[in-house]
């Protein structure tokens, strides 16, 4: 069995993601700095999950080459 070279690119796919989602984030810290703390809590909670909602896609074409799950078989 030939080893896939999707593992190696999803797994810098992913590190690129989190470097760009990590600057994007602290690009807005100055604006989200200024918000009451009870807010900045709330928004980097929420940003701290968001970025995981890409991943999903990109860890089933790691292991399968597909982008999205197939059809259910029709009956």
């Amino acid at each position: 069995m030939n080893p896939s070279w999707r593992k190696p690119a999803g797994a810098l796919a992913i590190i690129g993601l989190i470097l760009v989602w990590v600057v994007l984030v602290a690009s807005f810290s100055g604006q989200i700095g200024g918000l009451p703390i009870l807010v900045q809590t709330l928004i980097y909670l929420a940003l701290g999950i968001v970025w995981i909602l890409p991943l999903k896609p990109l860890l089933r074409w790691m292991e399968t080459g597909r982008w999205r799950l197939p059809p259910p078989p029709r009956r």
